[in-house]
């Protein structure tokens, strides 16, 4: 009992100064399923006309259900590549002794240094050239280019931390690398893969420049150019609509957060071994 009266005072200063936040997404619900009077704060009457843009598709814009379909393809898409190389890579760079291998670590960290906006000329140029211009795969393989880095560094901490004994046993016993590395060493970095597989989901879910840049058209939409799209309409700008959408695509990464906020700390828990 003496140990949860101590923490009270740090849950009510954590408290308090969340409950900014709180209250800012509840009345921003609250707006969007409301109508108020002019130069009022306190709504008036119930309405679901906000919503609109889930049973109908706005003038200039593609329907709410492609762009979310086009963000969760992009979102996936990019998880399972960044994932796929990074556990495979950062094996191999924690494990076997590479030709130059502190030097590709080193580059690794530079790439990751690298923002996003001052590779975006030579990236427009490079898709075009491959004909995946204006297409959701060119995105994609941009996108999990620049997370990569960050991914395989990652990968290669964890797998630092996992004792060379299990390996030795399961190579002694019989097993391939092969089988050592799926069977015996991925169970043991399961939080680090779990952990990365979120970040870069939600890294993907919103990305916005990149989508913008290299994928405008209406039929490779995602939300975040759906989203900005919106406010950019000087014509038909609908403040609630858009309140309306941004709530939409949040909700994800709200529901992703609550259910796995441990896991995703876990992502700087993992060794950092050269």
């Amino acid at each position: 009992m003496s140990t949860n009266y101590r923490r009270w005072p740090t849950i009510l200063f954590l408290g308090i100064l969340t409950a900014p936040l709180v209250l800012m997404y509840v009345y921003l619900f609250v707006d969007t399923i409301t109508n108020s009077p002019p130069g009022s704060m306190i709504p008036n009457e119930f309405t679901a006309e906000h919503w609109r843009f889930l049973t109908e598709t706005i003038p200039g814009r593609p329907s709410i259900w492609l762009a979310t379909w086009n963000t969760f393809v992009f979102a996936t898409v990019t998880t399972v590549i960044v994932l796929v190389v990074s556990s495979s890579a950062g094996y191999a760079l924690s494990r076997l002794q590479l030709p130059a291998r502190s030097f590709f670590l080193g580059g690794i960290m530079v790439l990751h240094a690298f923002p996003t906006v001052t590779l975006l000329i030579a990236i427009f140029l490079i898709l075009q050239m491959l004909g995946l211009y204006n297409s959701l795969a060119g995105v994609i393989l941009v996108k999990s280019a620049l997370e990569l880095p960050f991914g395989i560094w990652i990968m290669k901490g964890f797998y630092d931390t996992v004792p060379w004994e299990i390996e030795m046993a399961g190579i002694q016993d019989g097993a391939s690398r092969f089988q050592v590395w799926t069977k015996l060493v991925l169970p043991q970095v399961k939080p680090a893969i779990l952990a990365l597989g979120i970040f870069s989901f939600l890294a993907g879910w919103s990305e916005f420049i990149l989508p913008l840049v290299l994928a405008p058209d209406n039929k490779v939409q995602v939300l975040s150019v759906y989203l900005a799209a919106l406010i950019a309409d000087d014509q038909n700008f609908d403040m609630a609509l858009f309140k309306s959408v941004g709530i939409f695509y949040v909700i994800p990464v709200i529901i992703l957060f609550v259910f796995f906020q441990n896991r995703l700390m876990n992502i700087y828990s993992g060794g950092n071994k050269g």
